[in-house]
């Protein structure tokens, strides 16, 4: 297998910018942009003419079920479905069992994914109501934050002790990640659809559960208590318009309090319930079409910084189950960027603006060394996509331990034609070479 590699006459995109240039991979790095270049000798060739070239996507938001909850995914399956997705870096969060809520835990998850990830890897430590001497501890380059579950969600990692999130915000030695949602409301809310339906609450009840209310109030909370000791906030997976007036629109520089929201708020909307049901069953929830096309127009203005995946799989036998043990989550790494360059052939958001969102604001975020760019001597993590040829999703093709996608059935415009991380092609638009290991994340900290 080589490791240099030039790649001829592809379209970059690029902190602002489309042009034309050859782009030289040496040594994990990106040697040489340039228009011109002539091949060495060792060199593999890739003629990228009529392709985009975009830095890999860094996805800050995946639940890759390592360790205790791998009959559903596990780092090797969900990274291998990263580098068939153009998904170069991932940051995974901390509800796993047992979750990561101290150093030794968190530093065994980064010594199981040097042994089985294709892709690079970064991993969160979670907040509890007990673990607040651990934050503190925390080193600040070991982690790319702290997730604080705000609302309880997939495993019971809820922060509800108000003096301890209070000292959380204050003491955080990295950003902190957020799911806001306020939990007794959502409770309120289930109670009387219970009442309604009895056991079998149908799949369109679940954003009026877990209701746009509900992502308000909690949201409004965590700006209140960042604004108050000035933390640095980002406020994960927003799904509501109401929100959106929360955050400031613009550049992702200089802000302290951030918002991202997925892949999957950009696609699906509530009528999409009675198609797919609980497949689309996620915290919180798909919403509105009004919401949908309002969180596409906050992306395209800088209002929400960051595109991320929320990637949370789970056994299509438990998707099956009635409202209450029909768990929350979808897999969405594989077919994200595609999902998301949707919008840029809807004439919705431009080409520059996916990538910056997927990745250079990610990387500004949370301070990553040498990556989400092309940049001449950062790391090769870069994605070729063809933008013309295009793509219909097939279970069969499903890398996601899962082995199903919401996305089946769906014609995207484009497809990936490679992946490359740290120089190394470790997708060539048909299969995944398992043989490849990323590196841990670093953080300019």
């Amino acid at each position: 297998m080589t490791d240099a590699w030039l790649i001829k006459n592809a379209e970059l995109v690029n902190e602002g910018r489309r042009f034309t240039a050859d782009v030289r991979l040496r040594d994990g790095k990106i040697e040489t942009i340039a228009q011109g270049l002539e091949k060495n000798r060792d060199e593999e060739v890739i003629d990228a003419s009529g392709l985009w070239l975009l830095p890999g996507m860094i996805d800050d938001q995946v639940h890759f079920r390592e360790p205790g909850l791998t009959q559903k995914a596990d780092i090797a399956s969900e990274s291998r479905a990263c580098a068939a997705g153009g998904i170069t870096s991932f940051m995974e969060m901390p509800n796993t069992k047992p979750p990561a809520l101290d150093r030794d835990s968190l530093e065994a998850k980064y010594t199981r994914a040097a042994e089985t990830s294709v892709v690079n890897y970064a991993f969160y430590m979670g907040a509890s109501n007990d673990n607040l001497e651990a934050i503190r501890a925390l080193d600040p380059k070991s982690a790319p934050g702290i997730k604080v579950f705000m609302g309880a969600s997939t495993g019971n990692m809820l922060v509800d002790n108000p003096e301890t999130l209070d000292h959380i915000f204050r003491d955080a030695p990295t950003p902190i990640i957020t799911h806001c949602e306020d939990t007794p409301m959502i409770d309120a809310n289930l109670a009387k659809a219970h009442e309604k339906y009895g056991e079998d609450i149908p799949a369109r009840e679940h954003p009026l559960i877990r209701s746009r209310e509900a992502c308000i109030k909690s949201t409004k909370l965590a700006i209140s208590l960042a604004k108050k000791h000035g933390t640095r906030l980002h406020v994960l997976h927003i799904s509501t318009a109401d929100e959106l007036a929360l955050f400031e629109p613009g550049p992702i520089e200089g802000k302290r309090i951030t918002a991202e929201t997925c892949v999957h708020f950009l696609h699906f909307a509530a009528p999409d319930y009675e198609r797919l049901g609980f497949l689309i069953k996620c915290n919180p929830a798909i919403k509105d079409e009004s919401d949908r096309e309002a969180i596409t127009k906050a992306l395209a203005e800088g209002r929400l910084d960051v595109l991320a995946t929320d990637h949370a799989p789970h056994l299509l036998e438990e998707k099956e189950q009635k409202y209450d043990k029909a768990p929350s989550g979808l897999p969405l790494v594989q077919f994200a960027l595609q999902a998301a360059l949707e919008r840029v052939f809807e004439g919705k958001l431009t080409l520059e603006r996916v990538v910056e969102a997927v990745c250079h604001a990610p990387a500004k975020l949370f301070d990553v060394e040498q990556r989400g760019f092309l940049r001449e001597g950062y790391a090769a993590d870069l994605v070729l996509v063809d933008p013309k040829r295009k793509h219909t999703v097939t279970r069969d093709e499903v890398l996601s331990k899962c082995g199903w996608s919401p996305f089946e059935g769906t014609t995207f415009s484009s497809s990936i034609a490679s992946t490359f991380v740290n120089g190394r092609r470790v997708f060539d638009g048909s299969k995944v070479d398992g043989t490849i290991r990323g590196q841990r994340l670093t953080f300019d900290r």
